[in-house]
């Protein structure tokens, strides 16, 4: 489907979805449904998983379409990107899946000491059970499925909330997984945050939470009435730092894609940028002139381009445009961008230069396009200023030489990090994506997702005739001396 097909007037400001509305009865009779039908999952083999997450691929294409048509009505978001950043990313981890569930499901034997000789050691992945998605809105599609897809493949039942913030999406997912799974397996549940209250009264197994760190501390806390383990997916200010000798056209325009991608609405975007004074100019130069290329039919005229999407609703676009005008209040410029529609949730894609570190923009998570600059004059002061911020999600460094890259990352520390480029490390599923701390707690994709949503169960069998009989009360000077030479020669 190609852009053309929906219609780049339509507005961002949709009219209100009819959804279901839930009550605490019809979740608490999902979730019993859900805790029985866990326990027949248990037993499910490699085979019956993957012909489940090939059912799952197979409905994605089917309704390719509507997704991006429901995409492009809750911020109008271009078809290509919908295929780029929601439905290619969920593909790879269904198709990562499909080839190595059999692998992953395998015991795994681990060494056993002297000590316990005879005795073998094994690690048994078990499902963890009922879990509950809560997704997020910014890449609503991608965000729900993928972790789906991670519970599904280890073998659990799942209750997924998506956002209200982006409801035509969410009746799609309710309609494809419908077509896949009964509700004792997948549910979906459509609704306002009163919806994801009440399913957070319920003792899951496991929580699975992508979005802001505030409402994070809000699930970790429901999860703990119930000493519910959580995987929470958060954000923060992810920095770019640009060395002396960094290439500064190769790094602006990759910053640039990073930065205005889903119009800066994206958890690990480059959130603000550290460069040295020499550099700004030609920095900003050389990213207007990427900007440019991606987004304006016209010099400056960003908001016709039909790859630029909107923000989100009119809560989040006063939000972010406050940031422009209290950054400019207190000194900072906009080197380019800041045209603002409030009709339309559109802010430009925006550079602000001379920010102060105490302008909000250097405070929140932005997550709009815009793009603080801070100059700096050493590193160690440019790693300040990281390090007095909570741990980012990502970090993004950019130089020619090994050992600044090095220098940077020993002295940091970010959920991941990537040296001259930005994001990728998503798309790699052998590498974990997850926070530390104020940017989150556990990691998925790929093995590890399967990981996040299993429990290692460690099993150590003995045999009849074993060494630690030699060790049972009573303690005579026999089994003293015993236990001295093990203390000496295998502890």
């Amino acid at each position: 489907m190609t852009q053309a097909t929906v219609s780049s007037a339509q507005s961002t400001i949709q009219p209100v979805i009819q959804t279901k509305s839930f009550t605490p009865s019809d979740i608490d009779r999902i979730f019993k449904a859900q805790k029985k039908k866990s326990l027949e999952l248990r037993l499910s083999t490699y085979k019956q998983r993957i012909q489940k997450l090939k059912k799952l691929k197979e409905v994605i294409f089917k309704y390719q379409t509507q997704v991006q048509e429901a995409l492009h009505k809750d911020f109008r978001k271009s078809a290509a990107e919908v295929d780029i950043t929601e439905i290619l990313p969920v593909i790879g981890e269904l198709n990562d899946s499909i080839r190595h569930l059999k692998h992953w499901m395998r015991p795994v034997n681990v060494y056993t000491p002297p000590t316990l000789f005879g005795s073998t050691s094994k690690l048994v992945y078990e499902p963890k059970g009922v879990c509950l998605v809560i997704a997020p809105w910014n890449y609503p599609f991608h965000l729900a499925m993928a972790p789906v897809a991670a519970a599904i493949s280890a073998g659990n039942t799942v209750m997924l909330k998506p956002s209200e913030f982006t409801p035509h999406t969410a009746v799609i997912l309710k309609q494809m997984l419908g077509e896949v799974f009964a509700e004792d397996e997948v549910a979906v549940f459509e609704g306002e945050v009163s919806v994801s209250t009440a399913l957070l009264e319920q003792p899951f197994d496991h929580i699975f939470f992508t979005g802001s760190t505030p409402v994070g501390k809000i699930v970790m806390a429901a999860a703990a009435k119930h000493l519910t383990t959580v995987t929470l997916e958060l954000g923060g200010k992810s920095p770019s730092f640009v060395a002396e000798d960094a290439d500064i056209a190769l790094t602006a325009e990759r910053i640039m894609w990073g930065k205005f991608l889903n119009a800066g609405q994206t958890c690990v975007a480059p959130d603000y940028l550290l460069i040295p004074e020499s550099k700004v100019d030609e920095f900003v130069s050389q990213a207007k002139k990427a900007t440019e290329k991606f987004f304006a039919q016209k010099e400056g005229n960003f908001s016709e381009s039909k790859d630029f999407c909107r923000i989100v609703n009119s809560k989040n676009h006063a939000r972010v445009s406050s940031y422009i005008e209290d950054a400019v209040q207190k000194g900072a410029k906009v080197a380019f961008g800041g045209d603002v529609k409030a009709d339309q949730n559109f802010i430009a894609p925006t550079i602000l230069t001379n920010v102060p570190l105490n302008a909000r923009i250097m405070e929140d998570e932005i997550f709009g396009p815009l793009l603080p600059v801070v100059t700096y004059k050493s590193t160690d002061e440019a790693l300040q200023i990281i390090n007095d911020r909570p741990k980012p999600l990502a970090l993004y460094i950019f130089t020619k030489s090994d050992s600044t890259a090095k220098y940077v990352l020993k002295r940091t520390s970010s959920g991941g990090a990537v040296v001259n480029d930005v994001m990728l490390h998503l798309v790699n599923p052998n590498l974990p994506f997850g926070g530390v701390n104020h940017s989150g707690h556990g990691s998925y994709h790929g093995h590890y997702g399967f990981k996040t949503f299993s429990h290692e169960r460690s099993v150590l069998k003995t045999p009849k005739a074993s060494i630690v009989k030699l060790m049972y009360p009573p303690y005579t000077g026999f089994v003293r001396k015993l236990v001295d030479l093990t203390t000496k020669l295998f502890v």
